[in-house]
């Protein structure tokens, strides 16, 4: 009997650091968030971070459909009316229950988190929330509004007490208990990893991880090998070069679908003398990118099956707007503009530029696959069609501060490589956000960085938001689509294919919004 006790004991102890291993999850991450606080940046990694421990009040499946989130259901009263009857038993981390108040605390905070690269402003743009009873929301549009439940879907619902007293720095420090998701942060790295830890008390199906480590790891080579060393369970952003090796590696498993997310170029379009775009000499001169002719020989002089071949080893596909036709509200006319360096060269000429200029372009450096790669292959193009353009690149979050409010509050660069990833999956969104004319007090342009402003696009864009019937609203998109782009009012680049890889044993759920959600990853 000794020896069988002993044996059982054995075993016993042999199993709690298996058991152990098999609650933990650990992720790497090729771009690290701007900041836990949910509302600070509409940025997909702060995004991402925030799904496992805020939510929404509509939720979204794999595919960006809207389902039951905070609110259990929702309805039109009457055509100005939405009514979101909300769900009853969650309660806040702190124990406090979720109600009607939480909702407007929540819409009031949004655009007026202080500095901001992004806000999410353009999600609630000409709603006005009232509360009917603890447990129900009623939005009121001055005109139909479709889109109330997607656009309900795009940001979180933070505690009354975090929304009124909690600054961003409270909420990096984790001093804010206003989630009520299935996770909650327990350590915060910046530059190294974020900790989640199971929420026990979740209103809904309990998660399988009990512990969830996101590291951030910006280098490709040092994700993957991570992966391979066993370090990190799953790895996002696959560098394509490495695509084919892990795919025959017996111990790796992948992941993989075409991405909602778009790189592209956005352009100066609002100052008379751009800070980073002088003569050849070095003198000062008018900004040409003012120009249409200008913004289309750049565009012409980009050979984007070059970038999808030989950088992007075919993970990726030539754009021609901000979403992929298989997308509501994308036009089926628009084509990736032809790589033809002659013609650019005639259009520079056109446009009173025959000899070209100079020009410096910025980007991020670790944020989209291969970033620095493309901007460095799109400067060499550049010079090619006689524009001598520089580069700089810079680390994300310091990035993205000057490319949207700089030191004076206006965009810092002259020309800019970006990505937009729908946080819904139609056109709407990113047609406002991208291009619609820059106007705080109504939404729009909240990421429009280049400052692009075209009367015609905002009219149909307004128009739109309005349109019940989704087929009148697709075929606007699609008019709409096609005065951005003819345009030129940003440059497209490629969409992206999203790439995941895993430890044999781990399924994760491919999503073209590119996150890598906990909930999405499973035992097989």
């Amino acid at each position: 009997m000794a020896r069988t006790s002993l044996l059982v004991a054995t075993c016993a102890l042999t199993m709690v650091p298996l058991w152990s291993a098999a609650q933990n999850l650990s992720i790497g991450l090729a771009a690290e968030p701007s900041s836990l606080d949910p509302h600070y940046h509409n940025l997909s990694p702060n995004n991402m971070l925030a799904r496992h421990v805020f939510e929404a009040l509509v939720g979204q499946d794999v595919n960006q459909k809207p389902r039951p989130g905070l609110a259990e259901s929702w309805r039109t009263v009457d055509p100005l009316t939405w009514e979101f009857k909300l769900r009853k038993g969650v309660k806040f981390f702190d124990g406090s229950d979720f109600t009607a108040d939480d909702v407007l605390a929540t819409v009031k905070r949004l655009p007026n988190v202080p500095r901001s690269p992004s806000n999410f402003a353009p999600f609630i743009a000409g709603m006005q929330f009232e509360k009917v009873d603890s447990h129900t929301v009623r939005v009121k549009t001055a005109s139909p509004a479709p889109l109330v439940p997607i656009n309900l879907s795009g940001f979180s619902i933070v505690s009354q007490k975090c929304a009124e007293s909690s600054t961003t720095e409270d909420f990096n420090a984790l001093r804010c208990l206003g989630g009520t998701g299935p996770y909650k942060f327990s350590e915060f790295k910046p530059a190294d990893r974020v900790v989640l830890v199971r929420n026990n008390a979740y209103w809904g199906p309990k998660a399988e991880w009990e512990t969830v480590t996101k590291r951030f790891i910006a280098s490709a080579p040092s994700r993957v090998a991570a992966l391979l060393a066993g370090d990190v369970n799953v790895i996002d952003g696959v560098p394509p070069t490495d695509i084919p090796r892990l795919k025959s590696d017996a111990n790796i498993e992948m992941a993989e679908t075409l991405s909602n997310r778009v790189i592209y170029f956005h352009m100066d379009q609002f100052r008379e003398t751009s800070p980073f775009i002088t003569a050849k000499d070095g003198s000062a001169i008018k900004n040409p990118l003012l120009d249409r002719r200008v913004r289309q020989a750049l565009s012409m002089a980009i050979n984007r099956p070059a970038i999808v071949e030989r950088l992007m080893d075919g993970a990726a596909v030539p754009a021609e707007q901000v979403l992929p036709k298989s997308f509501f509200g994308t036009s089926q006319k628009l084509q990736p503009t032809g790589f033809d360096l002659a013609g650019a060269r005639r259009l520079l000429t056109e446009a009173g530029y025959p000899n070209g200029f100079k020009m410096k372009m910025h980007g991020p450096n670790g944020r989209y696959t291969n970033d620095t790669k493309i901007i460095e292959a799109v400067a060499q193009m550049f010079t090619r069609l006689g524009i001598d353009t520089e580069i700089e690149t810079i680390p994300p979050a310091n990035f993205f501060t000057r490319a949207s409010t700089g030191a004076n509050g206006q965009p810092e660069f002259s020309f800019m490589l970006l990505g937009w990833g729908a946080t819904t999956g139609e056109t709407l969104g990113p047609l406002r956000s991208l291009m619609g004319t820059f106007d705080r007090s109504k939404g729009s342009g909240a990421a429009n960085r280049g400052r692009y402003s075209n009367p015609a696009l905002d009219a149909k864009l307004t128009e739109a938001s309005a349109t019940v019937d989704d087929t009148k609203r697709a075929a606007l998109l699609a008019e709409a689509s096609e005065i951005a782009f003819n345009d030129f009012a940003i440059i497209p680049s490629h969409y992206q294919t999203n790439v995941w890889a895993s430890r044999k044993g781990f399924k994760v759920e491919a999503r073209a919004d590119e996150y890598t959600l906990a909930t999405g990853i499973t035992r097989r």
